[in-house]
């Protein structure tokens, strides 16, 4: 089983910093960080794609990279959870669209940040392909 761990450290109102290890990442809008809901599209983009390049590899499919963009609309309803999340997929350079429809899929399914925010709100993915 593996463990992760952060720690935060906050003063009065929302700004702060996360830190794993050695590294450090600030946390809200007021002192240049992130929004916690922009820190969990976050986490869907970068797990989405962590999975991606392993389905990927395993299919031997060839591009150049991949560009994510992620919209996120929460419920107006307490709690306000996700309600819909668009991700739009682009393929740079890929030496020819065959496959990439099932690795995105697969890379989905496999994706455990997409399945746990998939409990909450549906997501639209979408795959593009571009030149590099």
């Amino acid at each position: 089983m593996q463990e992760i761990s952060v720690s935060m450290r906050f003063g009065t109102a929302l700004a702060g910093d996360m830190m794993a290890e050695e590294r450090r990442l600030a946390i809200g809008r007021s002192s240049g960080g992130f929004a916690p809901y922009e820190l969990l599209l976050g986490a869907l983009g970068s797990c989405y794609y962590a999975t991606f390049i392993g389905v990927a590899q395993k299919m031997r499919l060839k591009y150049e990279g991949v560009d994510i963009a992620i919209h996120g609309v929460k419920r107006d309803e307490i709690p306000t959870t996700l309600k819909t999340v668009d991700m739009v997929v682009t393929v740079r350079g890929a030496a020819s669209e065959k496959g990439f429809d099932r690795a995105s899929t697969l890379s989905a399914k496999y994706c455990s940040v997409h399945e746990t925010i998939a409990k909450v709100a549906q997501i639209n993915l979408t795959l593009k392909f571009a030149q590099a």
